[in-house]
């Protein structure tokens, strides 16, 4: 059996957790700059404000304290996500996260019963834990596990818990309910097809011929209606599987020409990539380094360059690689245009343990690459215990042009050591 776990509401259920006043008021999260609305609670819902909405709209509601819009604190859900992960990981074998705020989980050699207690129980102890609220979708597939979550979630007879068998009545009536848009990775397009062919629920899909749906449209397709009957067709990833490339890129807070703050930008995004490198024990051979000007301002100037440069040796040194980062970003750089993206790439990676070294190479080499070694992983060690940013190389300007605009972030309160929620005594 499969579960799938999926967090309420989970950007403004995090806030809630440090900010008990937020509790029954209509709550948004809003994208990188403050963009747009991006994550909503049942009482902004209630409203009529939907996903997407742009946020200037909302600012007469914000001053009248009618409602209330956070920037996004990426730190502090990631966070929330591994505690909720590390709860998770005592109930089930095997853990996949599939988003931040979903995951699929392995229930082997349960009967039916005590795998609704354990479900149950599971539902229960996410929340004491961490003080998120969650639905828990369990079913032979991962497609009807997607499907029983959304009915956790949707029927309230369900108390947020709902555990199918793969041939019962009840996986029935519930197929027979769902419509097509409903299942997990039928688009509208797909909809509008089957639709002519008289598929119309995901019921119908599920008996439709395996062979005729792969042949009028995909593979992928078949195996949906394969799931969707019982079979399972989706295996779980490998979370061990190395990344082929590791990118960090981010808008900028406001359009900018100045090159020393563009340099400063690309400094963090590579140190972030190494970062990230570093965690999967991989080295790379080279780095990309990209700028991007706003395609949605057609009166200015647009370029989009880019540019790949080799490095010396297989390397997850942030200096290394932040050297030749910075060499492509000079050689990139054009005036007279205002950029508004940037990112580094590192590409064609492989295993730090695999790497294959020359016979050529001079035996101080080797004494320089532990010495590089020792120094990222002290760095990697104090900014995981202190939080991110403690030691990093190059400081910042602050208030340049591409920190992102973050008007009502809320504080770092699990991972910053000045952040930390006070208590105070009456």
């Amino acid at each position: 059996m499969i579960g799938l776990i999926d967090c309420n509401s989970f950007y403004v259920s995090c806030e809630r957790v440090f900010q008990p006043r937020l509790h029954g008021l209509p709550v948004g999260v809003m994208s990188n700059n403050d963009g747009c609305v991006i994550a909503l609670s049942n009482e902004l819902k209630a409203l009529g404000i939907t996903m997407g909405t742009p946020a200037f709209k909302l600012l007469p509601l914000v001053r009248s304290e009618q409602i209330h819009l956070l920037s996004s604190n990426y730190e502090l859900y990631g966070d929330m996500s591994r505690r909720v992960q590390s709860v998770l990981e005592e109930f089930a074998p095997a853990v996949e996260p599939y988003s931040i705020d979903e995951m699929f989980m392995r229930f082997d050699g349960f009967a039916h019963e005590p795998l609704v207690e354990h479900a149950r129980q599971l539902h229960r102890k996410v929340r004491q834990f961490t003080g998120i609220p969650v639905c828990v979708g369990v079913a032979p597939t991962r497609t009807l596990a997607k499907l029983a979550n959304r009915a956790a979630k949707k029927i309230p007879a369900y108390q947020g818990v709902c555990v199918l068998q793969g041939d019962g009545l009840e996986t029935r009536g519930l197929l027979q309910k769902t419509e097509l848009g409903d299942v997990w990775g039928v688009g509208r397009r797909l909809v509008e097809r089957l639709a002519m062919l008289g598929i119309k629920s995901a019921w119908d899909l599920a008996q439709a011929n395996p062979k005729e749906i792969r042949c009028r449209f995909s593979v992928t397709l078949e195996r949906t209606a394969q799931e969707l009957r019982g079979v399972p067709c989706i295996e779980m990833v490998d979370l061990d599987e190395a990344r082929q490339r590791i990118m960090t890129s981010r808008s900028f807070g406001k359009l900018t020409d100045d090159l020393d703050e563009i340099r400063e930008a690309i400094r963090q995004y590579g140190q972030r990539s190494a970062e990230k490198l570093r965690r999967q024990n991989g080295l790379a051979k080279a780095v990309l380094v990209f700028l991007k000007t706003n395609p949605h301002r057609q009166d200015l100037p647009q370029c989009s360059p880019s540019l790949v440069l080799e490095l010396a040796r297989p390397t997850a040194d942030s200096r290394e690689i932040l050297h030749a980062a910075g060499h492509a970003l000079q050689q990139i750089y054009r005036q007279g245009y205002l950029y508004q993206k940037g990112g580094v790439m590192l590409i064609d990676l492989i295993d730090a343990d695999r790497q294959q070294l020359s016979l050529l190479e001079p035996p101080l080499n080797d004494a320089e690459r532990q010495r590089s070694q020792r120094l990222m992983d002290v760095m990697d060690k104090l900014n995981g215990r202190m939080g991110r940013g403690t030691v990093r190389l190059g400081t910042p300007s602050p208030g340049a042009a591409w920190h992102l605009r973050c008007a009502h972030l809320t504080q770092r309160y699990s991972t910053r050591w000045d952040e930390l929620p006070a208590a105070l005594a009456t």
